[in-house]
């Protein structure tokens, strides 16, 4: 008779932890939003840091996997983000297939943009940014030299936190029968991506090393009002985890949370940001303690009857703990995306810009000039995307703020592989909306360069990429 076992997707090899603190100077430019009225970090409500996790197998010639999480928002340009991802690549002797830099996203954080430096407080990013690479290069290195035999599990759960943040405007036109002016902000009409995918990796007593927390949630708690160095929610997600796992390290990955955001947002409260983290936090914990002991699996053991037929598991070994060749793989694909045939030009928006007044449209253009550098001047962009094959894990990360389409479409073609979906990583520039809001009056529809389907045909490509690497 075929054995019916339950078991989660695992990963068995050499892994490795640290972390650094990446917290920046007081007086830093960190003008995150157009609403702003101050231009400067006045205080620190909790600190900012980076951790690494670092995967080998023990197969001949195979690179390490190494996945950095940052606790910073977004690159404005690729000179700088390649500055510190290329010396974590040098220093490691990886090709950039092998490396990920993620950030977590807050928007409290430091500008990360050496451009800035003739803004207030600017004179102290490129020295901040050149600590940020040091700290990576160190903690990356650290993970690499004291990686020992582990097991790395993965498990689904929910959580509540996430909700959709496309409202339309209930005081804006109407356009066709609908609202056309939709607003970002928090909207009970429509259900949220509730999805939250823990990874936990153990040595080989069961001692938790450290944590995975992948969930698509934009970190938009502390806003405009907010005057202080954060890591948002996230910051107190990690000090509830570690908390009950022993002080490990816990690594948060923003999904593709482009319409996702907490209920309650734009505020200076953190009390409220330590709110949304804790609930995040209990939820993983949730799903860490239904998880089974590491190195076990569940058999079914037969029916026994009584009022009902009752079927029955039992809890078994796995089996020896041995890392293993062919678990590890690492590939990135190339999407060529179509550009908006009406994207003004760098000359116009130099011209816009030079005659805006408002704060908040000088930071719209801003950006709009970064992101026009960015694409180029041609028909299409090309983008990349990373898909690592980690045991029967399939992480798939992207640099742009996809919606959660990207995520929920994927795991409903591939049910039989757990998949982590990660935005902001190796770059972080543009929206990828789903097609059918293209023509709203929407901030994330004007604010990317790319033509309608570009959501659409990014899942394409990786699902047909994924086909090719899981076989």
């Amino acid at each position: 008779m075929t054995q019916l076992i339950h078991r989660h997707d695992t990963f068995a090899g050499l892994i490795g932890v640290a972390r650094g603190d990446i917290t920046p100077p007081l007086g830093i430019y960190n003008r995150n939003w157009g609403a702003a009225t101050t231009d400067v970090a006045t205080g620190i409500h909790r600190p900012l840091t980076a951790t690494a996790l670092v995967l080998k197998s023990d197969a001949t010639g195979a690179r390490p996997l190494t996945l950095l999480s940052l606790d910073l928002g977004w690159w404005r340009t690729i000179e700088d983000e390649w500055d510190v991802r290329g010396a974590v690549c040098t220093a490691l002797g990886l090709d950039e297939r092998h490396v990920l830099l993620h950030l977590t996203h807050t928007h409290a954080g430091p500008c990360i943009c050496r451009e800035d430096d003739n803004q207030p407080g600017g004179h102290l990013v490129g020295p901040y940014l050149d600590h940020v690479k040091a700290v990576c290069v160190e903690i990356a290195r650290e993970a690499t030299h004291n990686a020992s035999l582990g097991r790395l599990d993965w498990s689904y759960g929910k959580c509540v936190l996430a909700h959709n943040r496309d409202l339309p405007d209930p005081s804006g036109p109407l356009q066709d029968g609908r609202q056309h002016h939709i607003v970002c902000g928090f909207n009970p009409g429509r259900p949220g991506d509730d999805t939250l995918l823990i990874g936990r990796a153990t040595d080989t007593t069961g001692r938790i090393k450290a944590t995975l927390v992948n969930y698509a949630l934009h970190p938009v708690t502390l806003a405009w009002q907010n005057q202080l160095i954060s890591p948002d929610f996230v910051g107190a997600m990690r000090e509830v985890v570690e908390a009950h796992t022993g002080s490990a390290p816990c690594l948060f990955l923003q999904g593709a949370s482009g319409e996702l955001a907490p209920m309650q947002e734009y505020t200076g409260d953190v009390t409220i940001a330590d709110r949304n983290g804790r609930a995040l936090g209990m939820a993983a914990l949730s799903v860490l303690e239904s998880m089974l002991p590491p190195g076990k699996h569940m058999r079914y053991e037969g029916a026994v009857e009584s009022g009902a037929p009752l079927a029955t598991w039992g809890i078994v070994d796995a089996g020896p703990l041995s890392p293993s060749g062919g678990q590890l793989d690492a590939r990135i694909i190339r999407v060529e995306l179509g550009l908006k045939s009406n994207l003004p030009t760098l000359d116009e928006i130099e011209s816009q810009l030079a005659a805006a007044t408002d704060t908040f449209q000088i930071e719209r253009l801003r950006r709009r000039r970064r992101l026009r550098r960015v694409v180029g001047d041609g028909s299409t962009a090309s983008t990349s995307v990373w898909l690592w094959r980690i045991g029967e894990t399939l992480l798939i990360a992207n640099p742009n703020e996809a919606y959660s389409q990207l995520q929920t479409e994927l795991r409903r073609r591939f049910p039989n592989h757990t998949i982590a979906v990660l935005n902001i990583t190796n770059g972080g520039y543009a929206y990828l909306p789903p097609r059918e809001l293209f023509g709203l009056d929407q901030y994330q529809v004007w604010q990317t360069p790319y033509a309608p389907g570009c959501l659409e045909q990014t899942i394409e490509e990786c699902a047909n990429a994924i086909v090719k690497l899981a076989g």
